[in-house]
């Protein structure tokens, strides 16, 4: 005990913070040591010493020409404001890039609600990297020693840290081009972003398996990693570069970790032509991701009020945000069938995809079917379809049986089970079935959806989405 209080007094030494910030500091420490499972000792040995210190890594100028290669990570000595990288990959990086507001500040609310709606499970798979970019010291300083009181056990654990770029390694913000008529102070505050992107993508690299982008105005829903892993695991096997969990600019934008070099040297060589999120949409068709693949619900909303250019108005809302991402549907593997005649490329299987997107069908008649027939059988707890689109209300099924069947066997009109019970009828072009283990004794094999009466109307199925008995844990481990 001497010992470590002797480490301690030349840690106090060398910190900004004075001894009573410290001193609880380290009372946050030892607490974790005796209590936190799931921090390796030596690690929070490692932590412990350097929870928060000024940068003191020698200040080089740079040329942007020199941070052109492009053969792996740009070369850039950061400045860490507090915490450290673990050793081990994480399962989710979260980046988060923060400057200086006339009006507002949400990073310190952003923070919070990233920790607070994690379970604890899920915050041993997540890696917080705040990348504080403004050229204002004085502001960064006080920002990080409120983030330090507030967050300290976080920052001890490893899942938090906060670092800065130099200016010194900033390409030139003067004299940018000024494409869209936009006025100057409008690119320079667009083409650093950019920069200060790229040097937080970089930073991120190693960190773990998938890193998540967010703005520093941000509200997540409740144990979004467990959404995140929901989809991931239902898009293995198939080719993606970018996922979105909003349709707001650079928020809840999921990548393989893997991506991030391309990524940040991309924004750095195209840092003046446009902003990020036009960047963004260029980088994915260029990677041969050519459709947008966003789901619903989204996992974060924008909660600024205040924008961090000029502190304008900024009342943007994702009104597809729900607060219970839990709430994603499972939709295990299977196959999909209809003899409803289908429009273009509206096939079965976008109606039982996550995305945003439908099957599309023209006028069914009584007896048409929808099927669905899982790869094995499977425990069925909730099953919701809706029908119809807001922009076309009519394209509902307006009569129609939602069914579930067993045993299911090949016939001359394809898979089909040999018996089915009858869950409930549409109303409003819609159907929610809860509790569906509970009323059936056997485990479904099929899930069919029988037209009742024909209708001069086409079909959209919007969503078929069904949710398992399986416990949540199997996604989290």
């Amino acid at each position: 005990m001497w010992k470590s209080v002797e480490k301690m007094r030349c840690f106090r030494k060398r910190s900004m913070f004075p001894f009573l910030g410290f001193l609880i500091t380290f009372l946050l420490f030892f607490n974790l040591y005796m209590d936190d499972g799931y921090v390796l000792e030596a690690e929070k040995r490692q932590l412990g010493e350097t929870l928060m210190h000024p940068g003191n890594s020698e200040r080089y100028v740079h040329t942007f020409r020199d941070l052109s290669n492009f053969s792996g990570t740009i070369n850039v000595t950061y400045r860490y404001l507090a915490g450290i990288p673990l050793p081990r990959k994480k399962y989710l990086t979260i980046g988060l890039s923060s400057v200086k507001r006339k009006k507002g500040n949400y990073l310190l609310e952003t923070i919070k609600s990233i920790f607070d709606q994690s379970s604890y499970e899920e915050l041993k798979e997540i890696v917080v990297v705040v990348h504080l970019a403004d050229f204002d010291l004085a502001w960064c300083e006080n920002l990080v020693q409120e983030i330090t009181r507030k967050f300290a056990h976080h920052i001890i654990a490893g899942r938090l840290l906060v670092i800065q770029a130099p200016e010194e390694y900033y390409p030139s913000l003067d004299g940018l081009k000024r494409n869209y008529n936009d006025p100057e102070d409008r690119v320079r505050f667009r083409s650093k972003q950019n920069v200060d992107y790229a040097f937080l993508l970089n930073f991120c690299t190693n960190l773990s398996h998938f890193y998540m982008m967010l703005e520093d105005d941000v509200r997540c829903s409740r144990n979004f990693l467990t959404g995140l892993k929901k989809v991931i695991t239902s898009r293995e096997g198939s080719y993606w570069v970018m996922l979105e969990f909003s349709k707001l600019g650079y928020i809840g934008k999921l990548y393989h970790s893997r991506d991030l070099p391309r990524l940040a040297h991309f924004l750095l060589m195209f840092y003046q032509e446009m902003p990020c999120d036009w960047l963004l949409i260029h980088f994915r068709g260029l990677l041969a991701q050519k459709d947008v693949i966003r789901f619903k619900p989204s996992l974060f909303q924008h909660m600024g009020y205040y924008s961090s250019y000029k502190g304008a108005e900024n009342k943007l809302k994702d009104d597809d945000f729900e607060e219970d991402s839990i709430d994603i549907p499972d939709n295990p593997p299977a196959s999909l069938y209809t003899n409803i005649n289908v429009f273009e490329n509206y096939d079965a299987t976008k109606a039982y995809s996550t995305v945003d997107e439908y099957f599309w069908g023209k006028p069914p008649c009584t007896g048409d079917f929808f099927l669905i027939i899982f790869n094995k059988s499977t425990k069925i707890s909730r099953i919701k379809i809706v029908t119809g689109t807001e922009d076309r209300q009519q394209d509902v099924l307006h009569h129609g049986a939602l069914e579930v069947g067993q045993k299911s066997v090949d016939t001359k009109q394809g898979r089909q089970c040999t018996s089915y019970i009858t869950l409930g009828e549409f109303k409003g072009g819609r159907i929610e079935v809860t509790n569906v283990d509970h009323k059936i004794g056997f485990d479904i094999e099929c899930v069919r959806l029988v037209v009742t009466a024909s209708q001069k109307e086409w079909l959209i199925i919007r969503t078929i989405s069904l949710w398992t008995t399986q416990p949540v844990s199997q996604f989290i481990n």
